[in-house]
């Protein structure tokens, strides 16, 4: 689900909410967030490491794709860290966002996974490049591996 607009509406797009049901347990899903051997399975091939002290983000080719502050760090439950689009030069110009991801285990072995991308107030490109497709190609992509073992991609 996204809560993302038209061109017209540019504030609709300051606030984008995901939400995803995947069969596994919290703990996995928190892992497969904050660890690169994982996040580059489903993330573009990115390299993130989430801990504490910060978000690093690098490329398939080791190239920066954002280093930023962790403000929570709640493991299995909740993830939020600042988000800049440093793979795209246009991109890594504009002001810093937020994501936050929130993991609600429910019944049967299934978790309810909310991404929330927010503070795109001064961020237009960012927002417009992350929105709809962008969020849910690596949503869907950790779905897939963390159910099947096996990438969406190739």
């Amino acid at each position: 689900m996204s809560t993302i607009g038209n061109t017209q509406d540019a504030q609709a797009t300051t606030v984008q909410v995901y939400q995803i049901l995947v069969k596994t347990t919290p703990e996995k899903l928190w892992e497969a967030l904050v660890s690169p051997q994982f996040t580059a399975q489903y993330f573009y091939g990115a390299r993130i490491s989430v801990s504490p002290e910060g978000y690093e983000a690098y490329g398939s080719d080791g190239s920066s794709w954002g280093d930023t502050e962790v403000m929570v760090f709640d493991p299995p439950r909740r993830l939020v860290h600042g988000w800049t689009s440093a793979y795209d030069p246009e991109l890594a110009s504009e002001p810093l966002s937020r994501v936050t991801w929130e993991i609600e285990p429910r019944d049967s072995g299934v978790c309810l996974l909310t991404v929330v991308h927010d503070q795109l107030e001064r961020s237009p490109g960012t927002a417009r490049s992350v929105a709809g497709v962008g969020w849910m190609t690596v949503l869907s992509g950790l779905k897939t591996l963390l159910e099947t073992g096996e990438p969406l991609q190739s």
